[in-house]
């Protein structure tokens, strides 16, 4: 089925935040997406089956795509798959009509970015959807790179890699690994990744930075730094760095010989090496890593 665009329509492609693919087969609700869209100051190109979906994907390079599962023919799911498949990491907000876990998980498996279900409030798409793209986009200041063993982080370039190999994350799971490791040690609740990361605060959306953090560990495997705080949240673990003498909350390293190394000089490089802070062990580091 074909749904008018804006091109086909006649109106002016303004495109001031960016072009929007809407890929939804109901007119009525593709109708509603684009006045809103077009009224938050987006450019947008309708389409309404999911060939024309990776058709126009291909061709208009948009900023996001809002994508409704129920397509007939070739579903929402598959034009995501296919998307990844051929290494395009549009963020995807996915729209669906089954209010169940299994399509929100396997969405987010494919890389989809969030989701609304049907029915929801235009408003909370467009607020959705701009949340999507503002992590997509980052920041422009000066280059900044986070590390965590062999794993480092550029925020600039948005390149995820361990020990130099690269790490597809889709924008959703870049911020969150990114804020995570921003603040090492700090732990936050679903709660406040909700309002720091996506942008909106809404307890039903808990399930979402859960299903977000098992994705990121499973694409970084051991080199994951995300921790389970149990009844809490989630937090980076510190870097052995942040560990060392100097460190906030590492107490310095004691000048000069301790009273045992002095009675005992052939002792003292044993013992200076036990006696030093930087040693100790995060009890985070401990253990299997929930």
């Amino acid at each position: 089925m074909t749904v008018p665009s804006d091109h086909r329509a006649g109106l002016p492609a303004d495109h001031g935040r960016g072009l929007v693919l809407v890929v939804e087969d109901e007119p009525a609700i593709a109708d509603v997406l684009r006045l809103n869209l077009r009224a938050a100051g987006y450019g947008v190109e309708v389409v309404g089956d999911g060939a024309s979906a990776l058709d126009a994907a291909r061709d208009l390079r948009p900023s996001a795509i809002v994508l409704d599962i129920g397509l007939p023919v070739l579903d929402g799911i598959e034009v995501c798959r296919r998307l990844r498949g051929r290494g395009d990491w549009t963020p995807v907000l996915f729209v669906t009509a089954r209010d169940d876990e299994v399509d929100r998980i396997v969405g987010l498996e494919l890389g989809a970015d969030d989701y609304v279900t049907k029915p929801f409030s235009p408003r909370e798409l467009v607020a959705r959807l701009g949340g999507v793209l503002r992590r997509t986009r980052g920041e422009t200041n000066a280059p900044e790179v986070l590390r965590f063993g062999e794993l480092s982080l550029d925020l600039t370039s948005h390149e995820v890699r361990i020990s130099g190999r690269e790490i597809a994350l889709t924008a959703t799971e870049f911020d969150l690994l990114s804020h995570l490791l921003r603040r090492p040690g700090v732990v936050f609740t679903r709660e406040q990744l909700l309002s720091d990361v996506w942008g909106y605060a809404a307890t039903a959306g808990a399930r979402t930075v859960d299903v977000h953090v098992a994705q990121v560990r499973a694409k970084l495997g051991d080199a994951s730094p995300i921790r389970t705080v149990r009844s809490v949240g989630y937090a980076a673990e510190r870097a052995p760095r942040d560990l060392a003498p100097g460190a906030p909350g590492v107490p310095p390293t004691p000048e000069g010989p301790s009273p045992s190394s002095s009675a005992d000089p052939s002792s003292s490089a044993d013992s200076g090496t036990a006696a030093d802070p930087s040693k100790s062990t995060d009890s985070s580091h401990s253990g299997p890593r929930p």
